[in-house]
């Protein structure tokens, strides 16, 4: 999958009137979503209202210059860093994250969140392929390698590194058109070729997943407790039919109890979810209905650290990623739930729908920002 692109400020529009007509527009929006399930919003939030809002906006994919200053004048201030060099001398040893953070905060911001490299990519361009793939002795070099990271972070003050645990990367089909003639990215499990029948990985069944994750964990996460840093999990994205997978591969972290077994498996507060609220969507058959109850049960159980706050359109094996005002769940509704677990981290936009003309996503991603900024608004209102 694409990397993510960079957000530049615009010349054309100043903060004061995005920010005005944002929150306008997500006001509206607020106010058309007042009715779910036959229950007024403010009925669903109502044992959450009064309690404080301890969310704050957020940003990834990049640190650019030119991105800090534009997330400096939306308001944002918190982030996730873009990629980081594997170079141990180089971005990952103490002076290299030092110098990162520095960075970060020259522009008024808060570094949060680095990406170890695990990132969601396809098996044979994976970072380090050997650790799912148990290539020993490389997995064991590798895994030493990440616990310095972590290490690293700790020493340097960074508090939470994301990863990805995958073997087939961000499955996609074709795209849709959607509002305005914006392009959805979608996927249709119909339509999904499986050729070759079998990844580079071969047949990988439940009992291997589990054994390649419970290996990792072992390993990194006693690191994590004694750095004090914590360890964020990105489900598969999407999930797949249980038992047969897709090309062989049984996606054990593409459903909620799979999610469920994995914060199960090492009791520690440092080890927990990037929990992606579209992937975690997508694993269900009406997420419109279903999600504010997953958002609970493990907000409530301290194993979200982190929200990519984005909306889709469909369910299980059938969606399309939409604009956060566009889709089946009721954002305002979400946010609200997160509130009334106590999460106290990022909300990010993610995966953002294709605008004709939008260079490098840079419209799309600012109504996110600002859609977000609204709600969170209206939520200190209410406190």
């Amino acid at each position: 999958m694409p990397r993510l692109p960079s957000l530049a400020p615009s010349p054309l529009i100043s903060r004061r009137r995005f920010l005005s007509r944002s929150a306008a527009g997500a006001a509206v929006v607020g106010m058309a979503s007042a009715q779910v399930g036959g229950a007024t919003l403010a009925a669903a939030g109502e044992k959450a209202r009064g309690q404080p809002v301890r969310m704050v906006v957020g940003h990834q994919h990049d640190h650019s210059e030119l991105t800090l200053r534009a997330l400096a004048a939306f308001g944002v201030k918190n982030i996730c860093s873009g990629k980081i060099s594997r170079k141990e001398d180089d971005g990952w040893s103490v002076d290299g994250l030092t110098r990162l953070r520095k960075h970060v905060e020259s522009f008024g911001l808060s570094l949060d969140c680095v990406p170890l490299p695990l990132s969601a990519a396809y098996i044979t361009q994976s970072e380090h392929p050997e650790i799912m793939l148990a290539r020993d002795p490389e997995r064991d070099r590798a895994l030493d390698d990440f616990c310095q990271m972590i290490r690293n972070c700790g020493r340097v003050g960074i508090p939470m590194v994301k990863y990805n645990l995958t073997f087939l990367g961000v499955v996609r089909t074709a795209a849709v058109p959607g509002r305005g003639g914006a392009i959805h990215s979608a996927f249709d499990f119909t339509k999904s070729p499986q050729k070759p029948a079998l990844t580079e990985a071969g047949r990988i069944t439940d009992e291997i997943y589990w054994e390649r994750i419970a290996y990792f964990l072992k390993r990194v996460v006693p690191v994590a407790e004694e750095a004090k840093v914590r360890i964020a999990c990105h489900p598969q994205d999407p999930g797949m039919p249980r038992g047969t997978g897709w090309r062989g591969v049984n996606t054990v972290l593409g459903a909620t109890e799979g999610l469920r077994r994995f914060v199960e498996l090492q009791a520690s507060p440092y080890h927990g979810l990037n929990f992606c609220q579209g992937t975690v969507a997508e694993m269900l058959e009406k997420p419109g209905e279903e999600i504010y109850d997953v958002i609970r049960e493990f907000g409530r159980r301290g194993k979200i650290f982190n929200v990519h706050f984005r909306n889709i359109r469909g369910g299980f094996l059938k969606f399309e990623e939409t604009f956060p005002d566009d889709g089946d769940v009721d954002m305002p509704r979400a946010l609200r739930a997160y509130r009334e677990v106590g999460y106290a981290g990022m909300i990010m936009p993610d995966h953002v729908p294709q605008v004709m003309g939008d260079v490098r996503g840079q419209k799309a991603y600012a109504f996110c920002f600002g859609y977000i900024q609204a709600l969170l608004q209206v939520l200190r209102a209410e406190a």
